[in-house]
């Protein structure tokens, strides 16, 4: 079961945060073409891990907001950019369903000012951490006495 999950997962998962404007960029298939279309508005929340991780994206259309979930494994998700990043201090942002106009802007957090590790280095970092930690609960040996 671990082996399938695995390997119907991405490999190249974008970096985004909550508040962030992003553009993402969906396969659509209409009879046998297929097309690339754009759908760009701001991440209101994340949910979930592993394969079933995915992110909700607000955007305004014709004075109406429209809000869209995206499965982040999806093979329908062609890729992810990110064109601005958001200052939050929320994990969901579903406070800006009630606003209009302007006051659904947030400030813009510079780029660099995030310092953000690749994937692979976190997971590392942690089966480090897993295994410093069940080293230190296993009981220790006594030590032989040499004379």
């Amino acid at each position: 079961m671990k082996k399938a999950v695995e390997s119907s997962m991405k490999k190249d998962v974008p970096v985004f945060h909550i508040g962030d404007t992003v553009n993402v960029h969906v396969r659509i298939v209409e009879g046998e073409k297929e097309r690339v279309q754009l759908y760009t508005g701001t991440v209101i929340a994340r949910r979930g891990r592993g394969i079933c991780e995915s992110f909700t994206v607000r955007r305004i259309v014709n004075n109406e907001g429209v809000e869209r979930v995206f499965p982040v494994h999806s093979p329908k998700i062609a890729s992810v950019e990110v064109v601005r990043g958001g200052k939050v201090r929320r994990a969901k942002l579903y406070y800006l369903r009630d606003r209009v106009g302007k006051s659904t802007r947030l400030k813009e957090i510079q780029k660099g000012s995030r310092i953000v590790a690749p994937v692979e280095e976190v997971e590392a970092a942690k089966k480090a951490q897993k295994a410093a930690a069940a080293a230190a609960a296993a009981p220790a040996a006594p030590a032989a006495k040499t004379e």
